[in-house]
């Protein structure tokens, strides 16, 4: 204990206080009625930093030179306004939270909840006042830091008080979320402020709150200030604030995925609209299989099959292609690199007649499916007018020894432009073949080369045949051109 109990105390008075400090941890101090400080326990001395009764000071005048007292709202007491003053005077002080430091100091060092107990004697007069100070100084440290958390953290959230329901914080990263100012949400009830009205199992969350229980996460529609709303993910956890029991209700912006949501849908549905109107045929194969899953008008036009008879088969069930080679070496490299461009392919439609076209395809992602998109281009006209110039030429000028290089060559990829051709090497040809494909790249007919070479002229012809077997073309103007390719003239 402290000093002993003054003796000079009435035997009421004494036998009151006794009662009063009886097994009681919270500090006692003592003052007569003239403000002289008669007495002090170990607990007022330590939640004042002091270890002597006189280190408080002798009177409650000398106690308010030596300590300073402010409010938790920072405001700073006059004397006048220090609990023992107040007390002195004969006020009622209701309980009482200050922040206590020494004199001269800058921050204070303790938090006191004070109450006052007058003490009187056998004659029911006033003898002398106790201050009760109960320290709460860890508690508020506590909470201090609590603070500083809840402030900073990046996630928005909001307490709300559970015995009147009215928003007691809020912290930045809910103020920014929703662009509320502070005191438009401190002190506003749930009703004005209703964070649940629009949460996906609103009845269940009003329970939970009612009782005091987690909120497990639901997705909800948080009021604005503009009279809008904001996608969120709500969560919501008891806690206990300066023993008042609280709700914390955090928040998840969900605002970006659904503006992602509703642009994959526009995009998704701008690309439907696209392929649907598409001249170009196009088609949606599984990514794995290539099961046709959609086709636009255009393909079913191109290939003349029907929707039943071809969405949902496999690849090659019917088969779409001339060449299945072809089919395999497209699939293969839409494995290898996702996709293909104007590769020329061979189809063939549903009488068998063969379709050229220009095929380009990507994989892509529909409606969170993956999937491949193939475009065909028919070019079958247009291959048949390059063949026919090609037919015309070659027809009209036998002697092709004037042509240059590049117009062989481009003669020639005009008639294989798949590149289908057979590939030999001029070493496969016979000394004799080679004279005979030499002639030929000079612009002499096969009775020149029978005379020249003193050959019959079906010897000549038969050469000419073997060459054209070989090399696998069938007219001299594309001998020429495979000669030229590799520099035999």
């Amino acid at each position: 204990m402290g000093t002993p109990i003054p003796t000079t105390l009435a035997g009421g008075t004494l036998q009151h206080l006794e009662q009063l400090i009886d097994g009681l941890t919270a500090g006692v101090i003592l003052i007569d009625l003239s403000g002289t400080i008669v007495w002090c326990n170990d607990a007022a001395l330590a939640m004042h930093g002091v270890d002597e009764a006189g280190d408080l000071g002798s009177t409650a005048d000398e106690y308010a030179t030596r300590f300073a007292l402010t409010l938790p709202n920072g405001h700073r007491l006059n004397t006048r306004e220090y609990p023992v003053m107040r007390a002195l005077a004969g006020e009622n002080i209701p309980d009482l939270t200050v922040r206590v430091s020494a004199s001269g100091t800058d921050e204070p060092r303790w938090t006191h909840h004070v109450r006052d107990v007058v003490m009187t004697g056998d004659d029911e007069e006033p003898d002398c006042i106790a201050l009760v100070l109960q320290d709460l100084s860890e508690q508020t440290e506590a909470e201090a830091r609590f603070e500083a958390m809840f402030q900073a953290n990046p996630a928005p959230a909001l307490i709300l008080r559970l015995a009147d329901q009215r928003f007691v914080r809020a912290n930045r990263g809910f103020l920014e979320m929703t662009g509320y100012g502070r005191t438009a949400v401190i002190g506003r009830s749930l009703y004005e402020l209703d964070v649940l009205n629009e949460a996906e199992r609103v009845e269940f969350a009003r329970q939970r709150l009612l009782e005091g229980k987690t909120i497990p996460q639901m997705e909800a529609e948080l009021p604005l200030p503009d009279g809008h709303t904001k996608l969120v993910i709500l969560a919501g956890q008891p806690i206990e604030i300066s023993d008042d029991k609280c709700m914390l209700f955090t928040f998840a912006d969900l605002e970006p995925r659904r503006k992602a949501e509703r642009s994959l849908r526009e995009s998704e549905a701008h690309f439907s609209t696209l392929f649907r109107m598409a001249p170009v045929a196009m088609a949606l194969t599984s990514p794995d299989d290539h099961r046709m899953i959609e086709a636009n008008d255009a393909f079913w036009q191109l290939t003349g099959y029907s929707p039943t008879s071809f969405l949902g088969r496999a690849a090659g069930d019917p088969e779409l292609w001339a060449d299945v080679a072809e089919r395999n070496a497209a699939e293969s490299e839409i494995a290898r690199a996702g996709g293909l461009r104007n590769r020329d392919v061979r189809l063939s439609d549903a009488e068998g007649r063969p379709v050229d076209c220009l095929l380009s395809a990507e994989r892509m992602v529909l409606h969170g499916e993956r999937c491949t998109l193939w475009l065909f281009q028919d070019i079958t006209a247009r291959r048949h007018s390059e063949l026919d110039l090609v037919n015309a030429i070659e027809a009209v000028m036998k002697d092709a020894s004037w042509f240059s290089r590049s117009v062989m060559d481009k003669l020639v990829n005009l008639k294989d432009p798949r590149g289908t051709r057979t590939t030999v090497q001029s070493t496969d040809l016979t000394p004799r073949e080679r004279e005979i494909l030499e002639l030929i790249c000079g612009g002499q007919d096969d009775r020149v080369i029978a005379q020249t070479l003193s050959l019959s002229r079906n010897t000549v012809r038969n050469h000419v045949a073997s060459i054209y077997g070989k090399i696998g073309v069938n007219r001299r103007a594309a001998a020429i051109a495979w000669a030229r390719e590799r520099g035999l003239t």
